[in-house]
């Protein structure tokens, strides 16, 4: 019974995390971005409550990120890029 209940929860947990590439955000083309612009571009679905871009590909124009976690890779790449992350 313990382990059905904790598949359960780890399931319940996965569909409110999110996770983006760098070339995702990149191909959006915006100069901002949250978490209501990735769920209505599709890149995640709508029960994601936290997102995270995650250090894949390649990103060239400066994105400003808001309320989107971002890892040490690929917050150094925006920044490189000359956006941010708030």
């Amino acid at each position: 019974k313990e382990k059905a209940f904790n598949a359960l929860v780890g399931q319940a947990m996965k569909a409110t995390r999110g996770e983006v590439t760098l070339t995702e955000i990149g191909k959006l083309g915006l100069a901002e971005v949250d978490l209501a612009t990735l769920i209505a571009a599709s890149l995640v679905p709508d029960t994601v409550e936290r997102c995270k871009v995650v250090l894949s590909g390649a990103i060239s124009t400066a994105v400003v990120l808001k309320g989107i976690l971002a890892t040490k890779g690929a917050r150094a790449a925006i920044e490189a890029a000359g956006g941010r992350v708030e």
